[in-house]
């Protein structure tokens, strides 16, 4: 009998306090053998703990290139030089498996996977005494569920077929890709089981941690997605109006009132799960601060931009005039003159600029630890930041709802026309037109969720796979002001570009995967 492999790391996170849910700090724990390893609760609650701790890395969801496949959305682009190649190529439409920033995306879930694997095959090992052990048992074991089926949402989405795998595995395995539809089973069943097993929301010291709403809310979302491209199982969308629906009827979580602080705050009104980070633990979040901010910009203390990321110009253009838009774009640039000692405030398209783009505006302050400014000068720029990813916000369920309610029933419905409204409203919008059909409906909250998710963490990608949309964002990008041209060949037949590719290295360790078509 082969010996099986169990994911043990060498660093382990424990259970922290509201700063952070888990605290990325050498554990003792982590050199434990499988054999021991569930001996206690402890035990349990920090291999729990390290499933998140693996997507809070650069090589997992710390920084931009956990990104890089979803950049051919029309929400991201990219430097025409520099060393943003990587983000370039799928900017392009011209991704290739040996691209290495793609690696985040395929080995960040991956690892969490077998760590949830690890969990959910040894938690039933840990001394249950009370009912209180009983609970906190299962509570620990319905994390892992959650985890391992939120990491297998994002692969299937960007992967397409993948392996399965719901146990500990041995090291030389080769296991065999499925259909997406096997995996999304894999996905539906592990949240059903999670949210049975959670409570519906966690406060106090483990807030953060995944709990029986966040279940549903992303139960929503994998349904609206099955009910799209490539599964387009219809009937769905009726069941993701209902995990919708009964999240906003919980009455747990509310939109924040102004749209920008939504980036500056954690477990804020209407997080309903995301990544924590920590930069005293060595893990920092990357995605905001430096990353989004233009090369030209500097502090006062000479720290500066690394202009990795920005949208499309025709994506700015076409963004309704509202408040929501005047806090998701930056538009005025500070440079600083040093014949003065004053900074000048330029316009985006400015030939003082060095690409003559928008950038985005919330992804810059963090928790006001990625840039410090004032609305004349930049005092500070730092690429490390304690800010959550939001993952799932609760602007998501409501149009979840909306658009799933209106085409299950082929009419939108007052509720329907509520949750986009509220989110309209927040924005600075007029309430959404009355009378529309499915359809007509159905395209207004995409478009809702275009501008309100900007250059989240894949949102506007994974609308365009799922409603195959990408003839459309194409032909209305921008052919003057775009740096990075489109590759002529996949942008007249885009079909084999809603997947990535999988990375090269683990094409070759498992000989009898097929690639993707088109790499």
């Amino acid at each position: 009998m082969k010996a099986k492999y169990y994911l043990i790391p060498l660093a382990i996170a424990a259970v922290m306090g509201t700063a952070s849910c888990v605290k990325l700090t050498e554990d003792p724990k982590g050199d434990l053998t499988a054999g021991s390893y569930f001996s206690s609760q402890n035990d349990l609650d920090a291999a729990v703990s390290s499933i998140y701790q693996k997507l809070s890395v650069d090589g997992a969801w710390a920084f931009t290139n956990k990104s890089t496949s979803y950049f051919g959305a029309d929400d991201l682009t990219t430097d025409p030089g520099l060393n943003k190649g990587d983000f370039r190529e799928f900017d392009k439409l011209e991704g290739t498996p040996i691209n290495e920033s793609l690696k985040a995306q395929w080995s960040g879930p991956w690892y969490a996977i077998y760590q949830a694997n690890n969990v959910l095959a040894n938690f039933q090992k840990v001394p249950v005494v009370t009912d209180a052990d009983k609970l906190a048992v299962t509570q620990a074991a319905g994390q892992a569920y959650y985890m391992r089926a939120l990491c297998y949402f994002m692969l299937v989405r960007t992967f397409g077929n993948i392996p399965l795998i719901t146990a500990p595995v041995a090291s030389d395995d080769k296991p065999a890709q499925v259909a997406p539809e096997k995996v999304y089973e894999q996905i539906v069943s592990d949240l059903k089981t999670a949210a049975g097993m959670l409570p519906d929301k966690w406060d106090g010291v483990n807030i953060g941690r995944a709990g029986a709403l966040a279940a549903r809310a992303l139960l929503a979302n994998v349904y609206l997605t099955m009910a799209g491209w490539p599964l387009n199982q219809t009937a769905n969308y009726a069941l993701a109006a209902a995990e919708a629906d009964a999240v906003i009827k919980s009455n747990k979580y509310s939109l924040v009132p102004d749209y920008g602080d939504v980036f500056k705050t954690n477990f804020n009104s209407e997080a309903i799960f995301g990544i924590v980070f920590n930069k005293g633990g060595n893990a920092p979040n990357r995605s905001f601060g430096s990353t989004s901010v233009p090369l030209e910009e500097s502090g006062l203390d000479n720290s500066g931009g690394w202009d990795d990321f920005y949208p499309e110009v025709n994506f700015y253009l076409d963004a309704p005039k509202c408040k929501r838009t005047d806090e998701t774009f930056y538009t005025t640039f500070k440079l600083y003159n040093s014949a003065t000692k004053k900074f000048d405030l330029v316009p985006w398209n400015s030939s003082a600029t060095r690409v003559q783009h928008p950038y985005y505006k919330k992804f810059r302050a963090g928790l006001n630890d990625g840039v410090t400014e004032t609305a004349t000068e930049i005092l500070t720029i730092q690429p490390s930041t304690n800010k959550t990813t939001d993952i799932i916000r609760y602007a998501e369920t409501l149009l979840t709802y909306a658009e799933a309610s209106a085409m299950a029933t082929g009419n939108p419905s007052g509720d329907a026309y509520k949750a986009v409204n509220l989110v309209r409203q927040r924005a600075g919008l007029k309430d959404l037109t009355p009378g529309l059909s499915a359809t007509a409906f159905r395209d207004s909250v995409v478009a809702e969720r275009k501008y309100e998710f900007a250059g989240e963490f894949g949102q506007r990608w994974f609308d365009i796979v799922r409603l195959q949309l990408l003839p459309k964002v194409i032909a209305e990008r921008s052919t003057t002001a775009e740096q990075n041209k489109l590759n002529a060949n996949y942008a007249s037949n885009p079909a084999t570009r809603y997947y990535a590719p999988i990375p090269f290295k683990d094409m070759i360790q498992n000989p009898q995967w097929k690639q993707n078509p088109g790499y």
